[in-house]
């Protein structure tokens, strides 16, 4: 499979509104070459993205009430351990499936493709989150990361891996060619005096699942909102690689070498160019196509072949919209849209 992507839009997976079904139908009128299904965590606390992806997690605890979620290892972890190992080794990809109550926006763009899939559609795009993020984001009863408990995180990270399966099959039952996003925001963080990983740990736990994205015949991207070691990516098999070109442009320029490489084998770059803070407000359309550009001829400078950035590349929101207003959200949607359209122009014949 090959992503033809030459600046064609999609987007990041939070959004602010509450109604699902109108919100898919404005995402396959805006992104109709690549849309993807909405979290909605306004809407309830389990769409947030570490509690979407906590059903079927061993010894997790979900208090609605005080919208936390936390690992109990204060008893016998063993019993659920063993439950959970149990269906990963079996295979049993459907007891780790999101239910609606966790992701209205997929079952809703499911059903909306299962009635009609326009014929613009080229892929459709998912995204879950990552391990290294859910594993020093999510605590234990007594504030400790839970990525630091070695037996409760392996079988998380398993557990990340099916769920990403069932997701890819669920899609894919609407459409063969399916992306899926691994968001991993905690990557910004890698390198800190507070974080006690390695570059080889993290190395393995993402080409763990993204080989298992692979297996199931998909593509297999990676967010990251911050700054981080781009090249630590380019180390694994990802297929694409989604930075915030608006807020963080320079971190991508100290690998060039890595970069051309990555580009050259068929990766994608995902330029977050349109901007998820309130700087929407303000900015212009021709701005930011300047903008996109501008940091383009910076890489060229830097030996980074013009073609494949103009051909290996995707054009996204920087982030999420989930914490933005309404407005502001349809407007980054329809700023992405319109850039792209505007990019994907100045480069025909």
């Amino acid at each position: 499979m090959r992503l033809k992507a030459a600046g064609t839009a999609t987007a990041i997976g939070s959004f602010p509104h509450d109604d699902a079904a109108a919100l898919c139908g404005l995402i396959l009128q805006k992104l109709p070459a690549i849309p993807c299904w909405p979290q909605l965590p306004k809407r309830a606390f389990k769409e947030q993205m570490y509690v979407q992806a906590s059903e079927g997690l061993p010894c997790v605890v979900i208090d609605e009430e005080k919208e936390k979620i936390y690992f109990d290892t204060s008893g016998d972890i063993y019993p659920e351990l063993e439950k959970c190992l149990t269906h990963v080794i079996s295979e049993d990809v459907d007891y780790f499936a999101i239910s609606e109550g966790y992701a209205a926006g997929l079952h809703e763009m499911v059903r909306l493709l299962e009635n009609k899939k326009p014929d613009t559609i080229t892929w459709v795009k998912g995204q879950t989150v990552g391990p290294v993020s859910l594993g020093l984001t999510v605590t234990d009863q007594a504030k400790r990361s839970i990525i630091y408990n070695d037996e409760l995180f392996e079988a998380i990270t398993k557990c990340c891996v099916m769920k990403a399966r069932w997701q890819i099959r669920k899609l894919k039952s609407v459409h063969p060619h399916v992306i899926i996003f691994i968001d991993e925001p905690y990557l910004s963080s890698f390198g800190s005096a507070y974080i006690n990983i390695q570059r080889d740990q993290v190395i393995g736990l993402l080409t763990e699942i993204i080989e298992a994205v692979h297996d199931e015949g998909a593509l297999a991207g990676v967010h990251c909102c911050g700054n981080t070691d781009w090249s630590l990516l380019m180390d694994t098999p990802i297929d694409i690689i989604n930075f915030d070109a608006y807020g963080y442009f320079e971190g991508i320029t100290l690998y060039p070498e890595k970069l051309g490489d990555f580009l050259e084998k068929g990766g994608v770059l995902a330029w977050g160019i349109v901007p998820t803070s309130d700087a929407i407000a303000t900015c212009s359309h021709d701005g930011l196509l300047e903008e996109i550009k501008k940091k383009m001829a910076a890489l060229e400078k830097k030996g980074v072949e013009k073609e494949l950035l103009l051909s290996n590349c995707l054009i996204t929101p920087s982030c999420g919209t989930g914490t933005l207003s309404v407005d502001l959200a349809d407007r980054v949607l329809n700023v992405t849209a319109r850039l792209s359209e505007s990019f994907r122009s100045e480069q025909t014949p």
